[in-house]
């Protein structure tokens, strides 16, 4: 059986005006699992959404790396959800950044207040009740995920995959090989770490879960690499 490891990006740049790039911490991140991959998985194929995070994460992991690992195709299907839309849906005067940040400065831990409203913002988009408001509906993002990792899966013609995504697409994933619950689904997201590695083995039809979430490799180098947002 070939596997495909479902990469988590890097940690991204929350606060800054574009969140679509690595922090530092973010770019550490993927040279750690670069290495980490050097080791044992000799890939016939690498993908990734068409998000510069997702871009700057392979970058990082091939530098790690070293030589040997193929170029980058990037297939949107992989790109995450919206997460703006979804957010300003929930709390539509948060369209103005500035009063985003004053309603955020005025808790004592202003991330763990959005991390809340984040969560909040994600289940009101997946109830189902109000998918005319966005641009991308739940059901519509998870058929995009699958068809992406399908077609990734055939294009490949039997070899190991690394595929730089988010967490969005690695739960649909997961949640359609286990059947979990959306509720369900949702909860993994809230979990992935950055630069995670899910496994998902596979053969003609068949697709199974390996692992889920494993992070060891920034732990054993060291802990404080271990970031969820």
């Amino acid at each position: 059986m070939a596997t495909i490891y479902l990469i988590r990006h890097g940690q991204a740049s929350f606060g800054k005006a574009n969140y679509d790039q690595l922090s530092p911490r973010g770019w550490e991140q993927g040279r750690v699992l670069g290495r980490w991959l050097a080791e044992s998985v000799s890939p016939a194929m690498v993908f990734g959404g068409a998000m510069t995070r997702h871009r700057e994460t392979v970058e990082a992991i091939a530098t790690g790396y070293g030589s040997g690992l193929p170029d980058m195709q990037v297939n949107e299907g992989f790109n995450e959800f919206d997460h703006t839309d979804v957010v300003n849906r929930y709390r539509p005067e948060w369209e103005d950044p500035a009063v985003m940040a004053r309603d955020l400065a005025a808790f004592p831990k202003p991330a763990k207040a959005f991390q809340q409203a984040f969560v909040k913002a994600i289940r009101r988009w997946a109830s189902g009740e109000f998918d005319h408001e966005y641009r991308e509906s739940w059901p519509d993002f998870k058929a995009r995920v699958l068809a992406a990792f399908e077609g990734a899966i055939e294009y490949a013609d039997g070899g190991d995959l690394l595929v730089s995504t988010s967490g969005g697409p690695v739960s649909v994933v997961v949640q359609s090989l286990l059947d979990l619950t959306d509720e369900k689904a949702l909860g993994l997201n809230e979990v992935i770490a950055n630069t995670s590695v899910t496994r998902v083995l596979y053969s003609g039809p068949r697709r199974s879960l390996s692992v889920f979430n494993n992070f060891s490799h920034l732990e054993a180098e060291d802990p404080s690499l271990v970031t969820y947002r």
